[in-house]
């Protein structure tokens, strides 16, 4: 290394000793819990066996990928995990940013903050307490949405084991819980708006529908792009805790995702190396969805992730 290089680092490790001594905790975090644990990634090839380890293990290749791959189960989980997947990115992704759009809009200081506190109170649920929620509220019997149903004449649904109402409440409860607590980064872009490009819109007699198509939006464009190429690099990893709490044998056939069939591989079959592959796999698929969306949104001009 040039002797000018290490001087500056030299110089800057002093100045700024502070800001290295935060980051030891962080780096260290990383390292043990994130790329220590790639060693394992191996097992995927192996036929392992906790008694032999890792390296006693013997190398199968790609066997267990391609048992995966030609499991009747295949299509139906692929299916399922995608299907949730963008209908959460079609539905969830843009709410918090209408949210963030409308209050800022808002005039009353007090009414904002108000709106800004039940908004964001749900995120501080926990996912067991949610999903007991959801279950009393569509209980056939005794919920109150199925209740009201009656009461209008119709008959009762039994929304948690109806196969074709799994990602609609899977989608929607998240979009409650999550929405307010999403919605803060775009608050926080929208705030560092300059002001005169809105008194210049006003000026100019634009509406506020205007406002917000011509200057609030592109304003914040950078900050959507950013988050959504994070999002759609994480198509493929529905959240496990959630759907493993709202799935039953009767709803199966569409709750059914990645997550939920590795926890069964590798926890209730203890088929580690099976699970071990499908979960690479999992974030094989994640990884090259996220290069391709970023690159594509680079190759068209616009600010991108790397």
């Amino acid at each position: 290394m040039d002797k000018t290089i290490r001087r500056r680092i030299s110089r800057s490790a002093r100045k700024y000793w502070q800001f290295y001594l935060c980051l030891i905790p962080i780096v260290a975090y990383f390292v043990i819990f994130h790329y220590w644990p790639m060693y394992g990634v191996q097992i995927a090839f192996r036929d392992y066996n906790p008694m032999d380890g890792i390296s006693g293990s013997p190398l199968v290749g790609f066997k267990h990928f391609l048992r995966f791959f030609n499991s009747y189960q295949f299509v139906r989980i692929i299916r399922n995990t995608f299907g949730i997947s963008f209908y959460q990115l079609a539905a969830a992704f843009p709410a918090p940013i209408i949210l963030a759009i409308l209050l800022s809009e808002l005039r009353s200081g007090r009414f904002r903050k108000t709106m800004q506190m039940l908004t964001y109170a749900p995120h501080f649920l926990s996912i067991v307490v949610v999903v007991g929620m959801m279950t009393a509220m569509l209980s056939p019997r005794t919920g109150i949405v199925n209740l009201a149903i009656r009461a209008l004449g119709g008959e009762p649904v039994f929304f948690m084991a109806e196969p074709g109402w799994f990602k609609t409440l899977y989608v929607f409860s998240g979009i409650w819980q999550n929405c307010g607590w999403s919605s803060i980064i775009y608050i926080a872009a929208i705030a560092g708006i300059d002001p005169s490009l809105f008194e210049a819109a006003v000026v100019d007699g634009a509406s506020t529908f205007k406002r917000i198509i011509h200057v609030t939006l592109p304003s914040i464009m950078p900050t959507i792009i950013i988050l959504l190429i994070l999002q759609c690099g994480q198509l493929m990893s529905v959240g496990f805790e959630k759907i493993f709490l709202m799935q039953n044998n009767l709803n199966m056939p569409t709750s059914d995702v990645i997550s939920t069939y590795v926890y069964r591989a590798g926890m209730v079959d203890a088929q580690i190396s099976f699970a071990s592959a499908v979960g690479l796999f999992n974030s094989v698929i994640n990884c090259t969805l996220l290069v391709i969306v970023n690159t594509f949104v680079k190759r068209t001009g616009a600010i991108s992730l790397f």
